[in-house]
């Protein structure tokens, strides 16, 4: 086994190569310029260290672990398009450096290369590595929508936002750990334990991330702290402050997720109040940790060493306790 550090090296390099130099240069360039943005390399590295943890080289489970990174930052391209975002990872969005064209076809690009990348493997790995993508695919497309649709309405419930995080997040994380699984031709019940293992972390990530973007520390988060406030979204901060509050403080958080200000500061710091005030702030925490432990639950199940089991609650924990 190694680092993580280590494996997130790996992944960057690989991705170096694989995008660069390809014609025509407007197609790909974008491509090679969104892969080298950077980011955590989260999915990938769990591709990798599974892969490892049943005994398989990391180097076996590569490209399936770039078809994971391309398909994200696919994604990532056309939520870009959608929202209109001008910046990720604190550069310009491929639309806003090309135009929206551009951003279309690229992301249509790094789809079919998530796939093709699948084309390395001998006949039975392929096939369970494209009928695990498909299904993934489809539900991180179903999650996106579920996420548009709440923007415009006024009664999501904790379980549909849950449900949201799950196909928009926590299925694609799932699916990377599985994916090193079935590369390393692991068994089918230790490939499915796998799999919730990582769709538990998943949630728990996205939690966290909501979390972070309340109350992370501007100068280490690497995103606006407050900027699902500033969005209006609903996250599951929002959601429990709404349960938690009395009528009159609950009539002035939905109102104040009614209102786009030129400065958002007050706005920021008067909901944050009410997160903290409410116990949602330490609701939130709760869940993030709960579903940690889920995942942990889990981890009983695997036919694995107690010293590999103790990898992946180290990682778990990090995950649980990050700042970034």
């Amino acid at each position: 086994m190694q680092n993580i550090s280590f494996y997130q090296s790996v992944v960057t390099d690989y991705l170096k190569q694989y995008s660069s130099n390809k014609e025509p240069k407007n197609l790909y360039n974008p491509i090679h310029y969104i892969l080298e943005l950077g980011g955590k390399r989260l999915r990938p590295v769990l591709t990798l260290m599974t892969a490892e943890i049943f005994e398989t080289n990391y180097q076996t489970a590569l490209n399936a672990a770039l078809s994971v990174e391309v398909f994200h930052n696919f994604s990532l391209v056309h939520d870009d398009i959608m929202d209109d975002a001008p910046l990720r990872r604190g550069q310009q969005t491929v639309h806003e450096k090309w135009d929206v064209n551009t951003g279309i076809l690229s992301g249509d690009a790094m789809l079919i290369m998530a796939y093709q990348l699948f084309e390395n493997y001998e006949p039975n790995t392929f096939q369970a590595l494209a009928k695990l993508f498909s299904k993934t695919a489809l539900e991180v497309c179903e999650g996106q929508q579920y996420d548009v649709d709440f923007e415009t309405r006024d009664d999501v419930t904790i379980p549909e936002y849950l449900k949201m995080i799950e196909f928009k997040t926590a299925v694609l994380v799932g699916a990377a750990m599985k994916m090193g699984a079935i590369v390393a031709k692991a068994k089918i019940d230790d490939q499915n334990s796998m799999y919730q293992f990582g769709r538990l972390l998943g949630i728990a990530f996205q939690l966290q991330d909501d979390y972070l973007d309340a109350f992370g520390d501007p100068k280490t988060f690497g995103k606006q702290v407050g900027g699902d406030i500033i969005e209006n979204k609903k996250t599951y901060l929002y959601l429990r402050a709404l349960e938690f509050l009395n009528d009159k403080e609950k009539r002035q958080l939905e109102q104040l997720f009614t209102v786009n200000l030129e400065d958002n500061s007050d706005k920021i710091d008067t909901v944050k109040q009410f997160f903290i005030n409410s116990g949602s702030a330490e609701a939130t925490q709760q869940a993030i940790e709960d579903y940690t432990n889920k995942a942990f639950k889990v981890l009983e199940n695997l036919s694995i060493s107690e010293a590999k089991k103790d990898i992946l609650r180290e990682f778990g924990m990090g995950l649980m306790t990050r700042k970034v």
